[in-house]
């Protein structure tokens, strides 16, 4: 279809599942910091007033239990949780966290004949579109816009009625497959007792058309500000919370595949996060050169195997260059391997806690190495190798 409504939602950092996100991100993040080679698997649950933290690591002796457990409770309490069923201070944080298994440190390892093998067996996908700037689907790109203004006018105080926890959803008309409008937007936000769902809408209202291009807003009728009329009951006390729930959310909106392995709380010699962000890397450098309109690039691993078992490519149609000439090309540009991709992109650094909200992809690369997946410095031999 050349003509269709498109719908993405986003969600806060306040979210009960990305609470969860950025607390196994905190953790992965506190390894690197102590050891660039560390390895973690950490997965965090949260509901009303607690925290559980499991999970498989290898690193140094000095990250005790203790530590993971203020770590958490750091985390929580940038986020803004003082609330009576959600605390930083006062939830009850049980680490479950232990060491990992042999096994399968033995077929990532690397050793004198073999080279350091993927993590895990899977599928993994990148993508980038001329749709936005920042060559992401614009629905899941305003989506992210609107929450993070929010967030800024949360703790910046000028929003202080708010509460972390909020969702949004956006949906945008394309016309000859190219985005014109949003039809609808809806917006639900964690508010303190006593404040009127009007309240909310009228503080809503001007981040919502701050986030979207000029004449993109909805008519008035399909802008909804929570529905329910009340949302004073929020984050982990109102719904409980997983790492890895939040997905579609982390990537393109649903509007490309994702393979279906979460990023949070993994480091990045698993190749569920590696490799979707170099897969994301290439894809955008492809359409920064000019070289098609739309990219998505699918890589494959098995556990224990170096290299990727297939380097796909399509254009969609928008190419300019033969699809497999592309794929060859990047494949010369980019070692593929878990340790290429970690050595090309600078990964083993504690960058990570900043990913989980707003999304993984189209942010901008930044001076200590976060978002280095975003660069587009293959752009130029992209484009001379093809010619």
């Amino acid at each position: 279809m050349e003509n269709y409504l498109f719908t993405s939602e986003s969600v806060s950092e306040g979210h009960p599942d990305k609470v969860c996100d950025r607390i196994s991100d905190a953790i992965v993040d506190l390894y690197l910091s102590h050891d660039p080679t560390a390895r973690v698997a950490v997965e965090t649950l949260s509901t009303t007033n607690r925290v559980i933290l499991a999970g498989e690591v290898r690193g140094p002796d000095t990250i005790t239990p203790e530590l993971l457990v203020e770590t958490a409770r750091s985390a929580v309490k940038d986020i803004g949780y003082e609330q009576d069923g959600f605390h930083w201070e006062n939830m009850d944080v049980k680490c479950f966290i232990h060491a990992q298994s042999a096994d399968i440190a033995q077929g990532v390892d690397a050793t004198e004949d073999k080279d350091e093998g993927a993590g895990d067996q899977g599928i993994m996908f990148g993508y980038a579109c001329t749709e936005t700037e920042a060559l992401m689907p614009a629905a899941i790109h305003y989506a992210h816009g609107i929450l993070q203004s929010l967030s800024v006018a949360r703790r910046s105080g000028d929003a202080n009625i708010l509460g972390p926890d909020a969702k949004s959803q956006v949906t945008l008309r394309y016309e000859n497959g190219i985005p014109v409008g949003a039809t609808a937007i809806v917006v639900s936000t964690q508010h303190v007792e006593g404040v009127s769902q009007a309240d909310v809408r009228d503080l809503v209202y001007p981040h919502v058309r701050k986030a979207l291009p000029e004449q993109w807003m909805c008519d008035d009728a399909f802008f909804y500000v929570n529905p329910t009329g009340r949302f004073v009951v929020g984050g982990p006390d109102g719904d409980t919370g997983l790492t890895g729930r939040k997905i579609i959310v982390d990537t393109y909106g649903g509007a490309a595949p994702h393979g279906g392995g979460a990023f949070s709380g993994k480091d990045p010699t698993k190749v569920d996060r590696s490799a979707a962000y170099a897969a994301r890397y290439l894809a955008k450098n492809v359409v920064a050169a000019e070289l098609a309109e739309r990219c998505t690039i699918q890589l494959s691993y098995a556990i224990g195997v170096a290299k990727p078992l297939s380097v796909y490519v399509n254009t969609h149609g928008t190419g300019r260059v033969d699809e497999s000439r592309l794929s060859a090309l990047l494949q010369e540009l980019v070692d593929l391997s878990p340790r290429g991709i970690r050595t090309h992109l600078g990964l083993n650094r504690p960058i990570y806690a900043r990913t989980s909200s707003y999304g993984h992809f189209g942010r901008a690369p930044e001076s200590d190495g976060g978002f280095s997946w975003e660069r587009t410095d293959l752009v130029p031999d992209l484009r001379s190798g093809l010619v």
